[in-house]
């Protein structure tokens, strides 16, 4: 067994990794529509100023994404997770978006809904509601023109400017009317970004709940479904069980996934989740149990995965995307933890030891000695050694 010496509160520790999870599931049709929201990865090499430039390394990037249709997963593109908004502007998550469509032309069967937003305005109490409209309509013009399906992304621009439910209404129902295809609705929760709260025009989640629901009502045959980022499967499942019939819930709970997954007697969720990123193998295999009917050994492999994502997703919630790259590296899909805007350094060593710990003891680690060579050089650039 390979052991590593790990610092903590009192001071170095040894500690002994444990061998990789096996995920040996059957080969069924998932009865769960399932989207990883995917990550970037950086060009470390790339001559630019990570706090005000962007360098992808495109073929890892893309390297990525094929391993996420490899179990199965659809992607969630330019969304969050890819630090939209947080170092990757519009015209890098444009070309992101097309090189995302590309590849998976080749690849049977994957699945890209990318994000569309408002995100190349600066946002300014001077806008009037024509200008934000103005702005999603033109990324949601360029995206369908890419051959991407939406996901609509919620507007800080939009947040800053509407006066009530009635103006949020009225921007997303002249977004709506142009979409082609049905698309799934984002609502993020303040908790990953502070410019969004009281998106849909209340700070009360019920207010706002009733608010969105009556958007989603008006123009259901617009909507494949909405992504609730809340952190609170109570306001999930009431949410799920008042959508029309045919729009889904796509469960943004990094939190309470297994059970809002799994479902109860009056629905369930489908999953669009970013914590998914840096578990495919798990949650393919948890899935594929869970449309065979074994509910048992679908909790049994989530079970251990989530201490792993509350950590992660831990408060401040908006640098979970520290986490997901670091385990991304941890585990070989890159050769080094570097992040678009220089969002490598966005958490603390003890909290990426702690995930380290955490991530092990759920197996997700899938080649343990490579995983402790990497925290070994890692952590003496934190000045342990």
């Amino acid at each position: 067994m390979t052991i590593i010496q790990l610092p903590s509160n009192n001071g170095l520790e040894s500690y002994r990794l444990g061998p990789p999870a096996d995920y040996q599931a059957p080969h069924v049709s998932l009865n769960r529509v399932a989207f990883a929201a995917a990550h970037v990865v950086a060009d470390p090499l790339g001559a630019a100023d990570p706090w005000t430039e962007v360098a992808v390394d495109w073929d890892a990037t893309l390297a990525y994404r094929r391993y996420l249709w490899s179990h199965g997963l659809a992607v969630a593109e330019a969304m969050d997770t890819a630090q939209r908004g947080m170092g990757l502007n519009w015209d890098q998550a444009l070309e992101l978006i097309q090189k995302s469509v590309t590849e998976a032309s080749s690849v049977q069967g994957a699945v890209v809904f990318s994000g569309v937003g408002t995100d190349h305005l600066i946002p300014s109490q001077d806008f009037k509601l024509e200008k934000v409209e103005s702005a999603y309509l033109e990324q949601l013009e360029a995206v369908q023109q890419v051959g991407s399906r939406v996901i609509l992304m919620a507007s800080r621009a939009l947040a800053l400017i509407a006066n009530g439910p009635e103006e949020y209404a009225k921007v997303y129902e002249s977004v709506l009317r142009q979409a082609e295809q049905p698309v799934i609705l984002h609502w993020l929760g303040e908790m990953f970004d502070s410019a969004l709260a009281g998106y849909w025009g209340s700070s009360e989640t019920d207010s706002a709940m009733d608010a969105c629901l009556q958007i989603i009502n008006e123009n259901s045959d617009k909507i494949d479904g909405i992504k609730i980022s809340l952190l609170s499967k109570e306001a999930e499942i009431i949410m799920r069980r008042q959508l029309p019939e045919r729009v889904r819930m796509y469960t943004g709970d990094d939190f309470n996934y297994a059970e809002l997954i799994a479902g109860d007697d009056q629905g369930y969720s489908d999953a669009l989740l970013g914590i998914f990123d840096a578990i495919a193998p798990a949650a393919s295999a948890a899935l594929a149990h869970l449309a065979e009917g074994n509910q048992d050994r679908f909790h049994e492999i989530f079970a251990p995965t989530v201490p792993v994502s509350r950590h992660i997703f831990g408060a401040p919630t908006r640098f979970y995307k520290t986490g997901i790259v670091f385990l991304s590296w941890l585990n070989g899909h890159q050769t080094h933890f570097t992040m678009v805007g220089g969002q490598e350094s966005a958490r603390s060593t003890l909290h990426l030891v702690e995930l380290f710990r955490l991530a092990d003891q759920a197996g997700l680690l899938t080649d343990p000695e490579m995983a402790c060579s990497r925290m070994k050089t890692w952590l003496e650039t934190r000045g342990v050694g």
